[in-house]
């Protein structure tokens, strides 16, 4: 009975030692890895989302899968990312609007706090806006604009893709630093925008620099400004707001940052980020994103941590001052 027990227990433990060997296995061995992207498919989020996650999916030897996961302007996708298991396979495509803006302007929609609640990964791009008009509006500068908003306050519009967009929180500082009186047309989204400022319909709009550069260089948009704090290589003749007269300093972007559930193990998130600078200096990936009107990002996951906490304290200041309410 005695040589029954040691027999037993061997037994078990041998029995035991591939569900051990497994829990211990290292990440990312056990499964896919899920990208959440809190829009739907096609749009500059997702396209930049996907080409990251090929190349992230090569670095890792294993499968980087896109979701899409749509609803309440990001809240729901990114929800879903702080509700995963912390465990290194589950991301989040994070924008601006998602994480550091719609909290100030929808709580009811946005439950959680991204600056708590999310461990930053890294910066997966940027892309500028440029402020266009209609073909039709006799400006030739920024300067010029002012001068006739100044003269008729209320009388000249623009449009955004919505409410509580970078792209109108853009435009509202700019009218805070410029002292005008700019209407705010909201669109559902950006496809329209650029078709009505075309026609005469809009007078200006403020664009993600992707949906710009054709219309501005094909003649069909007059640009005034870009967002950034530099010059666009697509748009050498475009000056960026912050050269201008009592502008200086003046710089928002668009951006995109990868982020994880927030009790992510330190270590899984530096291998990831790791990888993702990786990826994002491959010649073909920042190639790609620059066609999209797109900067790539780098960096450290601490890099965009004070980024994102930055951006969310400017962005409270201009929600504030607009009363910009969803």
């Amino acid at each position: 009975m005695s040589s029954f027990k040691p027999l037993l227990l061997a037994s078990l433990l041998a029995a035991a030692l591939p569900g051990a060997a497994f829990a211990q296995a290292a990440w990312p061995a056990a499964k896919p890895i899920t990208l959440i992207v809190p829009y739907s498919a096609g749009g500059s989020v997702d396209f930049n989302a996907r080409l990251v996650a090929t190349k992230l999916g090569e670095r890792l030897k294993q499968s980087v899968v896109i979701e899409n996961v749509t609803g309440a302007g990001g809240a729901i996708g990114v929800a879903k990312a702080v509700n995963a298991a912390p465990d290194g396979y589950t991301l989040v495509a994070g924008p601006d609007s998602a994480i550091a803006i719609g909290k100030l302007i929808n709580p009811a929609a946005f439950k959680f706090d991204p600056l708590k609640d999310l461990a930053p990964v890294g910066m997966l791009n940027t892309a500028p806006m440029v402020l266009v008009a209609r073909p039709g509006l006799e400006v030739r500068s920024y300067a010029d604009f002012v001068k006739l908003a100044k003269a008729a306050p209320g009388k000249y519009n623009y449009a955004t893709s919505g409410v509580g967009t970078v792209l109108q929180l853009a435009m509202e500082l700019l009218k805070e630093r410029s002292g005008i009186f700019v209407t705010h047309v909201p669109y559902r989204g950006g496809a329209q925008i650029a078709t009505d400022v075309i026609g005469n319909q809009v007078d200006l709009a403020m664009l993600v620099s992707t949906s710009a550069i054709a219309h501005v260089n094909g003649g069909r948009l007059k640009a005034l400004g870009v967002t950034g704090s530099k010059r666009l290589d697509a748009l050498p003749n475009v000056p960026a707001f912050d050269e201008m007269p009592g502008l200086k300093g003046y710089s928002m972007v668009s951006w995109t940052g990868i982020f994880a559930p927030a009790a992510t193990p330190p270590a899984t998130v530096k291998r990831l980020n790791e990888e993702l600078n990786a990826v994002l200096t491959d010649p073909e990936v920042r190639t790609k994103l620059q066609e999209q009107g797109a900067l790539p990002g780098s960096g450290s996951a601490e890099d965009l941590g004070k980024f994102v906490q930055a951006e969310y304290v400017r962005n409270q200041k201009i929600v504030q001052a607009a009363n910009i309410k969803e």
